[in-house]
This record gives C-alpha cells, sequence and structure tokens, in this order.
C-alpha cells in the first residue's frame, strides 16, 4: 500500500513523547530538477521533511512513508482513497501530509470521513530543495500546530493553519485564505 520512505525513524524512549507520521504524496516540496537534455523535466524524489527533520533534531518519535510521488494535478480518485486509506490504517493520531498546492483542498475532502486523528496537509510554492524555499517553515509549522489542535483536517501555509473546510486559494495571491 505505502512505500518505507526509508531510515528516517527515530526512536525516543522518553515517556510522554508523541509519535507523528509523515506521509509523502509529492507535490512542489518534493520536486528535483535533474540536469536532462532540454525541457523542464522534474521528477519528486525522496521525502523533504527527512531533509528537513535531520536538521530540527526533533525530540519527537516519527516515521516517514511515501504513499504517491505525484504532481497534485495528476493525483486520481483513486490515489485520494489510497491516501485516505493510508491515513485510516496508520497507528499514530497524528499526521502530516506533504501534498501539492494545487489540490490539497480536494485531498482534505476526501480524508475528512477521518474523525480520531489529527490530519495537518501542507506543501510548498518553492521546492526545499531551493534555497528561498516556504517548505522549511511550513513543516515546521505544522509540527508546532499538531502538538495543540483538536481532531480535524488542516491546512498548513503561508503562516496559518486554517480548517480545510474554511479556508480556500485566493486565485490571485496563490495563498490559503479564510473563506
Amino acid at each position: 500500500m505505502w512505500e518505507w520512505a526509508g531510515n528516517r525513524s527515530k526512536n525516543i524512549s522518553i515517556t510522554g513523547f508523541m509519535k507523528l507520521t509523515f506521509i509523502q504524496t509529492g507535490g512542489t516540496i518534493d520536486k528535483d530538477y535533474p540536469k536532462t537534455k532540454g525541457g523542464y523535466a522534474f521528477e519528486i524524489s525522496e521525502p523533504a521533511v527527512g531533509r528537513i527533520l535531520e536538521k530540527l533534531n526533533p525530540s519527537f518519535e516519527y516515521e516517514i512513508l511515501s504513499v504517491l510521488r505525484k504532481d497534485s494535478l495528476d493525483i486520481t480518485e483513486e490515489d485520494r482513497k489510497k491516501i485516505l486509506e493510508s491515513c485510516k490504517k496508520v497507528k499514530t493520531d497524528k499526521l502530516i501530509i506533504t501534498h501539492g498546492t494545487d489540490t490539497m483542498l480536494d485531498t482534505a475532502g476526501v480524508l475528512n470521513e477521518i474523525k480520531d486523528k489529527t490530519i495537518i496537509i501542507t506543501g510548498a510554492m518553492r521546492p526545499e530543495r531551493f534555497s528561498n524555499s516556504d517548505a522549511p517553515i511550513n513543516i515546521g509549522l505544522a509540527i508546532g500546530a499538531i502538538n495543540v489542535l483538536e481532531k480535524g483536517i488542516f491546512i498548513a501555509m503561508h503562516g496559518r493553519i486554517l480548517r480545510w473546510d474554511k479556508c480556500k486559494r485566493d486565485t490571485k495571491s496563490g495563498q490559503f485564505i479564510e473563506q
């Protein structure tokens, strides 16, 4: 159902520490632009969240699962069902999904049937591999917020945490805003 995204699990033996599950679905946050002959070809690479967490030295246990490696415009309804089933299957009740920004609200709508977990969907406007990427800020925002949020589905982008059903994407700025 999913692919383990490498040895990126950190085990903390101190009681009371939370465990997060990060789920990769692709999107700009994970894009890499390898050198090719002509064109603007990109590929979805290893989960960006792994590189971000290496710099953080987190005080929580985590796992990273790669469910999809697609641009969000290429995610199908079948793919969204796969994401849904993956979220249901993991044992943790705190999940952060990295996703492309174009269709993250569509995926959030499918995940809304999950009532017993806190799920934050985040991404980036620029790939994590770019020096001016917003990816580390968005991942940090999601990690901080998941500690205090109630159960539900949220979007973490542009310095804000918004309930998925109370926000929209502004067509001019590309930002997620309250509706």
